[in-house]
């Protein structure tokens, strides 16, 4: 064969490849364009990871583990801690889409970056912004905060394996049964009737830290409130624990004695709590000096960057934005950093606000805490009733905690009960109705921030 009719043939089979190759990208595309249309308006259930952290409750005793069972039909193992069931797409404990093979939602979603709405996409690229979880608190959880973005960088990039992302996590609890937390530290008259009644406190820091709060009212300002409470707390922390051992065996032998003539205060049958659950602690004798608060179901707490607060017990759904950074000083067997805790915090004082959510509708009311990332609807239905989520500028994840019903957009359908989990598009109006009853809860982007970006 002459050279000229070889470089003939080898042009045809490279055009006809060209050919072949250029239609099934056409063909591909058309498809995507396809599946991305209907990917804008449908349900996507979601298969949900589960986290077993030695506080969380135990087997079937654990909602968490009840809604991990029939959310992904696995055993539950009776001697097993449940403690926190995560629907987002957090790289620590992702969502899955129902009915792919093994095709986790943040994959799906950089595939289908339309269903996070034009606002979401250009704030927070193409992920989602927040985290979903269900919480089954059975012992204390860590003395923590939270860094702000500037630190969690930080302190990822020294220790990522420790700190597992560079973002804030900003929270809010919303409890599900009576729930206990300590949050916050205790206002300065508080401070005073403390370091006047427990003397092993008085023991363990410097004599003229309690002075100074002591007589900071009369000072004329010039010894700053928070900074004698730093200076407390810091001393008081970086004790060592053969000291700390000492004082809280002292400690309990005097509640114990005392308990036999007088009625001991709510924050004093609570130390005695702890010290069983984590002896020779220091988290035990820090508890004097935080908030000890009680949430009733509905109700719901907030807790911003660089704040103190541990969770006692209860049960509650958890909105935060998505992240898993947390620095811990006491009440755990985890890896604690006591000095970068006590550098971090705000050291404000006095109660925090607790919210008990706006009514949108007879069934539905939303609770919004002062982060961007986040706000939480908790949906009540009763026997035969319809409630209708209007559709907003940015995508949403539902969790049916009881009951059983339907949930409805303009092109799916979608049977749900106690354990679902669902994804939902930006610009997507669910209708939810029940012929039984039906809790849920919806969490999406801070409708502020959707209605005014630029803010």
């Amino acid at each position: 064969m002459s050279l000229p009719m070889q470089i003939f043939n080898l042009f045809a089979v490279t055009a006809s490849y060209f050919f072949i190759f250029a239609a099934t990208f056409s063909i591909q595309k058309r498809a995507m364009e396809v599946n991305g249309g209907e990917n804008e308006k449908r349900l996507v259930k979601l298969k949900c990871s589960v986290q077993n952290y030695d506080w969380g409750r135990i087997g079937y005793d654990s909602r968490v583990a009840r809604l991990f069972e029939r959310n992904c039909g696995g055993l539950v193992d009776e001697k097993k801690h449940y403690a926190e069931f995560w629907i987002g797409t957090h790289v620590s404990g992702p969502s899955f889409v129902e009915g792919t093979d093994n095709v986790s939602l943040k994959s799906w979603i950089l595939q289908n970056p339309k269903v996070l709405g034009d606002v979401v996409v250009e704030k927070w690229v193409r992920d989602l912004p927040f985290l979903l979880k269900v919480l089954s608190v059975g012992r204390s959880l860590s003395i923590q905060a939270h860094p702000d973005k500037e630190l969690a960088g930080l302190l990822h990039k020294l220790q990522p394996n420790v700190y597992k992302d560079a973002n804030h996590k900003p929270e809010m609890a919303l409890a599900l049964t009576e729930f206990e937390a300590l949050c916050g530290f205790i206002s300065s008259e508080e401070l005073d009737v403390v370091l006047e009644s427990v003397p092993e406190i008085n023991e363990l820091v410097d004599n003229s830290c309690v002075d100074q709060v002591l007589t900071v009212d009369k000072n004329n300002g010039e010894v700053k409130e928070d900074r004698v409470l730093w200076s407390i707390f810091t001393k008081l922390m970086s004790v060592d624990r053969e000291a700390i051992s000492t004082a809280l065996s002292r400690l309990i032998s005097r509640l114990n004695c005392e308990k036999e003539i007088r009625e001991l205060t709510s924050k004093e049958e609570l130390v005695l709590k702890l010290e069983k659950q984590y002896p020779n602690d220091v988290g035990v004798l820090a508890a004097f000096l935080f908030n000890f608060l009680k949430l009733n179901p509905g109700e719901a707490l907030y807790i911003g960057a660089n704040e103190p607060h541990a969770y006692l017990t209860g049960e509650c759904v958890e909105c935060m934005a998505a992240s898993d950074n947390v620095v811990r000083a006491g009440l755990t067997p985890k890896y604690m950093d006591v000095k970068i805790l006590c550098s971090m915090l705000t050291y404000k004082q006095g109660l925090p606000e607790i919210l008990k959510g706006v009514p949108l509708n007879p069934y539905t009311r939303r609770y919004t805490p002062p982060f961007e990332e986040f706000e939480v609807d908790r949906c009540v239905l009763t026997r035969g009733a319809t409630v209708v989520f209007p559709e907003v500028p940015g995508p949403s994840v539902f969790v049916v905690i009881s009951g059983e019903g339907s949930m409805m957009t303009s092109s799916s359908e979608e049977s749900v009960s106690e354990g679902s989990a669902l994804f939902v598009p930006a610009g997507t109006e669910v209708c939810v109705s029940t012929e039984s009853e039906l809790e849920l809860f919806r969490a999406g982007v801070n409708n502020k921030v959707l209605m005014n970006p630029l803010q």
